[in-house]
């Protein structure tokens, strides 16, 4: 068994002070040696953690002890080491950036379908499985058929749904992120436009690797820690990726070395070699450019970086 545990979670609901919550909250996860990012709002909490399976265990206990935690769903992965180097708790408008202020997953959102709900579900004539993550996101995995956006960010998601009135308003919508946050503003938007039969994936790509072993789910699945990807499917997993540079098949995902660009792309070892970890000659030359260690993924630098930064009444000793 391995040691170290990575929680994703999120749950809408009411924060009445949430900068006083925020800080709380950063405290518990300082006893807890927990590294990571965390998003507090007015409307909820949002966060993806790592530390030692033991203390990812109090974490989970704490929070959910908290009555407006009660239902959190943790997706809970296993690790050999922190997958984050930093802790980050912030306050923020949004616990995922949306542009739809005046949405609601408390009053009404798409019908949640558990893993085993949505296999059987998502391959049915009238259904249109629906992709609402980034386009870096959907290029390395995705369902097998489903619908994918160009969209760079989230926020981007409003902006689509003229297209999508056009092409599916009569027929049933189950939509689907990684870990489910984004479905519960994407599916409750699509009932606000006017669409009738919305559902989510509840738990997102992750929970659904974890009971329904993936299957069908294409490539691998994007995460936003030091793994970049993970696998999902243990049934008939395939790779649909492409190498950014050379076009072969790849599922090896890389930052590219210039912070400059830093897009998300797939690269396979020759060429990040070659290439230096960069995704372009241009790239490759930029007087910024990032020393390429193999791994396509650049840790930020500490820069004096202090786990207790943020806190009102605490300051490193």
């Amino acid at each position: 068994m391995k040691d170290y545990s990575v929680l994703l979670y999120y749950c809408y609901t009411p924060i009445a002070d949430p900068e006083a919550f925020r800080e709380e909250h950063h405290r518990l996860c300082l006893s807890l040696n927990l590294r990571g990012r965390i998003i507090v709002a007015a409307e909820g909490l949002n966060g993806t953690v790592s530390g030692l399976r033991e203390d990812c265990e109090k974490y989970m206990e704490t929070v959910k002890a908290d009555p407006r935690f009660a239902r959190i769903d943790f997706k809970v992965d296993a690790s050999d080491k922190h997958t984050f180097a930093k802790l980050h708790v912030r306050h923020k408008p949004e616990i995922v950036h949306s542009k739809l202020h005046h949405i609601d997953p408390n009053k009404r959102t798409g019908i949640h379908l558990e893993p085993l709900e949505f296999k059987k579900m998502k391959d049915q004539d009238d259904v249109v499985v629906l992709d609402v993550r980034s386009d870096y996101e959907h290029s390395v995995g995705r369902f097998k058929n489903s619908v994918t956006l160009p969209i760079e960010n989230f926020r981007d998601f409003p902006e689509k749904i003229d297209e999508l009135k056009e092409k599916y308003k009569d027929k049933k919508i189950l939509t689907y992120c990684t870990g489910g946050i984004k479905c519960e503003k994407a599916s409750a938007f699509l009932l606000d436009q006017g669409f009738e039969n919305v559902y989510q994936l509840h738990g997102g790509i992750i929970k659904y690797g974890f009971e329904a072993d993936g299957e069908d789910f294409e490539g691998k699945c994007y995460v936003f820690d030091n793994r970049l990807t993970v696998d999902v499917n243990k049934v008939n997993p395939t790779v649909i990726s492409t190498c950014y540079v050379c076009g072969t098949t790849s599922d090896r995902m890389v930052n590219c070395a210039n912070p400059e660009c830093n897009i998300h792309v797939a690269m396979c070892e020759a060429c990040g070699e070659t290439m230096h970890g960069a995704c372009s000659d241009t790239c490759k030359e930029h007087p910024k450019v990032r020393p390429y260690n193999g791994t396509g993924y650049y840790q930020k630098e500490l820069n004096g970086y202090n786990p207790l930064k943020g806190l009102k009444r605490a300051k490193a000793n």
